[in-house]
């Protein structure tokens, strides 16, 4: 029997909590911001560093962080690193149940201070479908009437056992800039990890893998064509907030977005829906 409750955590932070016959579940109406999801008798499929205290007003280390409506760092360099859509309260808007399937639908109200730094009429959902495996979608609708141009991500943090362990694979065919160069072509199928990785790929494939020693991590996406492959390394983990020193070794980031060339851009009445899905491989 599946039971959807809002509950608060301890700091103060409401959060909706899933429990189904195929999964749990929790997603914090801070941010949309879904921090656990394991499939029932499996391993959990998202990552939060032990350091993160789940304060308000700050975006959870870990889960699906929503990067919106800027990725990375904005050319005014006063404004919020990845947007302002991940320390904002959501709104719950609907819950449906059908064939053990749950169906959540947030939406973010943008408020007067918001109009700073996105002065533009849209409408701005975040779709969670949860069954044994995790499909988030981020809905942007432009209600205006004039063009609009955005880039976003999904900032997927995944549990991966051992990062000199880990394989990625899928990224043939693919290129990628990384710490501000490039682009570089993708040598071969694969990537391994045995130092600092920040990079931002294009042209890529729907769907990569993970392969940890916990098993094979399925990541696909939808309507996107970019996408971010990151793991801070050694010394960039020393100073990164709510961030353990050895957080490294057990996380990376595999991120479906709309960045560079991928950017969205929205005619008046138009809409675009970036989706991740993920699973444990059978």
């Amino acid at each position: 029997m599946a039971s959807v409750t809002t509950k608060k955590h301890p700091n103060g932070l409401e959060y909706v909590d899933v429990d189904t016959d195929l999964c749990q579940a929790r997603i914090f109406l801070q941010g949309a911001q879904i921090d656990t999801f394991i499939p029932k008798g499996k391993a959990p499929l998202l990552w939060v560093s032990s350091a993160d205290d789940y304060q308000p007003g700050n975006g959870i280390r870990g889960g699906i962080p929503i990067c919106w409506p800027w990725f990375g760092m904005h050319t005014n360099s006063d404004w919020p690193q990845h947007g302002f859509a991940r320390t904002r309260i959501w709104s719950l808007d609907s819950v449906q149940m059908k064939d053990q399937a749950v169906e959540l639908v947030f939406s973010l109200p943008l408020s007067e201070a918001d109009k700073q730094y996105w002065p533009y009429n849209t409408k701005v959902e975040m779709v969670f479908t949860l069954t044994d495996t995790l499909r988030a979608t981020l809905i942007n609708t432009n209600l205006s009437e004039e063009t609009l141009s955005l880039t976003q991500a999904l900032h997927t943090y995944f549990p991966i056992g051992d990062i000199h362990q880990l394989q990625a694979s899928g990224f043939e065919g693919a290129k990628y800039i990384e710490f501000g160069e490039g682009p570089y072509p993708q040598q071969g199928d694969k990537v391994k990890f045995d130092k600092e990785t920040d990079r931002v790929y294009t042209q890529l494939e729907p769907q990569q893998q993970l392969h940890t020693p916990q098993g094979t991590i399925n990541v696909a996406r939808e309507n996107s064509h970019s996408a971010v492959l990151w793991n801070p390394w050694i010394d960039k983990s020393k100073w990164l907030s709510r961030f353990n020193d050895d957080d490294y070794l057990t996380m990376v980031c595999l991120e479906a977005a709309n960045v560079l060339e991928d950017q969205v851009i929205l005619e008046p009445n138009g809409q675009h829906r970036l989706t991740t899905i993920i699973g444990w491989a059978e």
